[in-house]
């Protein structure tokens, strides 16, 4: 899929970063990928050395502890080969587009590589009547599809969703 238009019946693939924090010095922990088919990916990142930076707070949110990361993360060369194949000459949607991009360029930095897709906001896809309506349909398709865990493959999956469902409302009114 190389179109940056959605085609109904057959949705964007989505990522999703879970970090270590916000702001300098945080890096991504897991990854997640959700493909038009429905298919989805989902790995830990072992960070580097240098990578120490670590928000309680966001760990709070997402229930991934340093020690889940040492023993069971993928390094980022692992990932972003992983990343690459899954995702080659895609455009590939985030709804944090800005917090994405930065992580995912510290991924590829650390594994000397470049990405084999571009990341593009979520909010490009959506008009303005959408993106108004987007935070209260997110909650209703969450709440509909029992998706409480806060983690990457959950949390694209929910946004690709939520999409599907925006444009599902928008045909059924047109």
């Amino acid at each position: 899929m190389t179109s940056e238009t959605f085609a109904p019946g057959l949705p964007p693939p989505i990522l999703d970063i879970e970090a270590s924090g916000f702001g300098l010095g945080s890096y991504p922990i897991e990854v997640g990928v959700i493909m038009p088919d429905g298919r989805s990916w989902c790995s830990l990142v072992k960070p580097e050395p240098a990578w120490q930076h670590w928000d309680p707070n966001a760990a709070a949110i997402h229930h991934i502890s340093r020690d889940q990361l040492q023993q069971h993360g993928r390094g980022p060369i692992e990932v972003a080969r992983a990343l690459n194949e899954w995702l080659h000459g895609m455009v590939v949607y985030s709804d944090a587009w800005a917090h994405d991009y930065t992580w995912l360029n510290k991924l590829y930095d650390a594994a000397d590589s470049v990405p084999s897709f571009r990341l593009d906001n979520l909010r490009a896809l959506l008009t303005d009547n959408e993106a108004n309506r987007w935070h209260d349909l997110k909650l209703s398709v969450a709440k509909r599809a029992n998706l409480t865990r806060h983690r990457a493959s959950s949390d694209a999956r929910l946004l690709q969703m939520t999409l599907v469902a925006m444009r599902e409302r928008h045909h059924a009114a047109a």
